[in-house]
């Protein structure tokens, strides 16, 4: 089996990771923070190790400011739903996934004004057309750091630093891009980065979250209120981090894994992992392009590209195609909208979406020659019907 759906999932996971959730699960097993005995403070500890490798990877100085959640989507809806109020001025992109739309969606029946600025088809931002929509009003930019269907990487930075000219809040949607690409929150200008830890940081499902530069809290109302083992004596939340934010048992067996992950990724180095992905998708595009009927969507400069890859056949739909790969040649990969229907009207694919692929670090050239092969092979095939 060839695994190309790491966009949505990483698999395999490091070795470390199965083992450091075993462990927990068979040798400690208890709540942190909610007792006292030695196995409650092991939990505990496992957690803030998590927090550290994660603001070592993220350049983040405190750790507390790292707020965990069940997911990248989660993290997104805690900032989005605690930042805007009716009145309110927020800049998007066309690049945006439903985690993103969706809140924004729901926040404009409710006052907010929303502005989307457009992209290129190939899914590239010009810094220059976020700056022309502020206005005396915005109060956030958000934007993916990554597009999760063609992979371009966006001008976070530069966006970034207009954000901060203006005054202007900015947030970065990193689901694809932590793990494999560097982040440094200081040199990118970045208020609030939301993040998954089931892709790029190599750890398991139902983890993610929200880092929140200091002071930005305070007008962030919490998504959920309840037990946080701290000022227990007390029938009000909590307002100092990650407390304020993290009511309810936590996941900590998968919070064990997410430290690993991280930990596995900071001892190869994001940077390291980038050029070896970066080789990956090289191989793939060039690949794919040289392929009579096949239309890969994107921009060809693996620079500024993820190992996200975005492709149709002429005559099949991207499901026919998803479906051949699987049942002829074990490939598993993504067919459809990805959750961004916004993109694929950028792109031009809509409402058919693309098949897509997406290496990881655990993809071997082989997997991609084999990929390039049965590619070749399902669109001479249809030519010849």
């Amino acid at each position: 089996m060839i695994y190309l759906d790491n966009a949505a999932t990483s698999w395999p996971k490091p070795e470390a990771v199965y083992q450091v959730m075993d462990n927990f699960m068979r040798h400690i097993g208890a709540s942190p923070g909610r007792s006292g005995h030695r196995l409650s403070i092991e939990a505990g500890r496992i957690i803030y190790e998590t927090r550290e490798a994660l603001a070592q990877l993220f350049s983040i100085d405190d750790p507390m400011r790292i707020i965990f959640t069940s997911n990248a989507t989660e993290a997104l809806n805690l900032a989005l739903r605690g930042i805007l109020h009716s009145g309110d001025h927020v800049i998007t992109s066309s690049m945006e996934h439903n985690s993103v739309m969706r809140p924004l969606r729901a926040m404009e029946r409710k006052g907010v004004e929303i502005t989307v600025v457009n992209c290129s088809p190939e899914g590239l931002l010009n810094p220059q057309d976020i700056e022309r929509a502020i206005k005396p009003n915005t109060k956030l930019i958000t934007l993916n750091h990554a597009s999760n269907v063609v992979g371009t990487i966006l001008p976070i930075a530069e966006v970034g630093q207009i954000a901060h000219h203006h005054g202007v809040l900015f947030m970065v949607d990193a689901a694809q891009t932590v793990g494999c690409y560097p982040i440094d929150v200081k040199t990118m200008n970045i208020d609030l980065l939301a993040f998954s830890g089931h892709k790029g940081l190599y750890g398991p499902q139902g983890v993610g979250g929200l880092y929140l530069r200091k002071g930005i809290e305070q007008g962030i109302e919490p998504l959920t209120y309840g037990g946080t083992g701290s000022h227990s004596e007390y029938e009000y939340q909590p307002d100092f981090l990650p407390d304020k934010y993290e009511s309810g048992t936590p996941n900590t067996v998968g919070l064990a894994g997410l430290g690993s992950g991280a930990r596995f990724v900071l001892s190869q180095g994001a940077s390291s992992m980038q050029r070896k992905e970066e080789t990956l998708t090289q191989s793939l595009l060039d690949g794919l392009k040289a392929i009579p009927g096949v239309t890969v969507y994107g921009g060809s400069d693996t620079r500024r590209h993820l190992a996200v890859i975005s492709f149709n056949i002429a005559g099949l739909t991207p499901s026919e195609v998803a479906m051949q790969l699987e049942e002829g040649y074990q490939i598993m990969c993504r067919a459809g909208l990805h959750c961004s229907p916004a993109a694929h009207k950028t792109m031009g694919t809509f409402p058919q979406g693309t098949v897509r692929l997406s290496p990881g670090h655990f993809t071997s050239h082989q997997d991609i020659e084999i990929t390039i092969e049965a590619v070749q092979k399902i669109a001479a095939g249809k030519r010849r019907w």
